[in-house]
């Protein structure tokens, strides 16, 4: 009888046997993750039916109006000062952030003793535990007075020519605002990402000192392009939490329905503080209208987390973080 030729060689499959455990472990993830959907999807269809009222009576204005009388005869109302005082106070308190919190991340992985390593990723970590009030009161009684003459100063040197003040700063700006804020993303922003550059291979860091380079030389060439990505997700986090911050916002800000394109005069309105101020007396279309503009709120900063998560996840240092 002729030989057979010889068979081609094919991949064994594998196949995992699933214990009880597995079983129920993985239901019980699964289930987890679908309620988290199931709940934001709620959230966004609660905001948007409670929205509906004033989105049909303002229509497009709602995004360009700066004036909030909702229960006005005739009513007018918008969320562009509260969108721009959102916006220029997360912008103040990112650019004080994102330094800090990556140069922080760097000292803890990269420069820290062993020994105080676990102790300052703690306090890091407890600090992201600590509640916004805290942060809110704190910089009302203790920073925004501290700076004062500091704020003073700048615009009297720098009148004209800067986004600061037309004559003098107060404790009510944006500014302040955003620094409150930033103090309250700092350690969230850091804890993302020191996780992230964590991971970067140490083989590849030990080469590139063994090869004579210094240690910013192989943070600069190694870690920090590892961790690109992961910077820019932690601070994309940051924001979302900048954002959304409330109590901060309404604690230090002069409220005013403007626009302050001067970041250190008095006045100002958050998209979130101007809820937590005009909800207690808004009446049937006042409500519609502050369900509006947390529908406005609530769109922005999912689509910030989920562009961040987005980000980590795509980078090899997000993956395995």
């Amino acid at each position: 009888m002729p030989e057979a030729g010889p068979r081609a060689e094919e991949p064994r499959k594998l196949e995992a046997r699933l214990t009880d455990a597995d079983r129920f472990y993985r239901a019980f993830v699964a289930a987890g993750a679908g309620t988290t959907l199931v709940l934001i999807t709620l959230i966004g269809l609660f905001l948007l039916t409670g929205a509906w009222p004033a989105l049909k009576t303002s229509g497009f204005s709602f995004l360009t109006t700066l004036t909030w009388a909702p229960d006005g005869e005739p009513p007018k109302f918008g969320v562009a000062a509260m969108m721009f005082g959102t916006f220029v106070s997360a912008a103040v308190a990112m650019l004080i952030t994102v330094p800090i919190a990556v140069c922080t991340a760097l000292f803890i992985n990269e420069y820290a003793p062993r020994a105080v390593r676990r102790s300052l990723t703690s306090l890091v970590d407890l600090m992201a535990a600590i509640p916004s009030l805290i942060f809110a009161i704190w910089g009302l009684f203790f920073l925004v007075p501290l700076l004062a003459p500091i704020e003073d100063w700048a615009v009297a040197q720098f009148h004209g020519w800067l986004p600061l003040a037309e004559a003098s700063a107060t404790g009510g700006s944006l500014f302040n605002a955003g620094l409150i804020i930033a103090c309250m993303a700092i350690p969230i922003t850091t804890s993302i990402i020191r996780e992230v550059l964590a991971q970067a291979p140490r083989h590849e860091c030990e080469g590139a000192l063994a090869l004579g380079g210094t240690r910013w030389g192989m943070i600069s060439s190694v870690i920090l392009p590892f961790g690109r990505s992961g910077i820019v997700g932690g601070s994309m986090l940051g924001l979302g939490r900048a954002l959304g911050e409330t109590l901060a916002a309404t604690l230090i800000l002069s409220i005013a329905f403007e626009i302050k394109p001067r970041i250190l005069e008095n006045g100002g309105i958050t998209v979130a503080s101007g809820i937590a101020i005009e909800f207690r007396d808004a009446q049937e279309l006042g409500l519609s209208a502050l369900m509006a503009a947390g529908l406005a709120l609530f769109l922005v900063t999912f689509a910030i987390n989920l562009l961040a998560a987005l980000v980590v996840n795509r980078s090899p240092a997000g993956a395995r973080a």
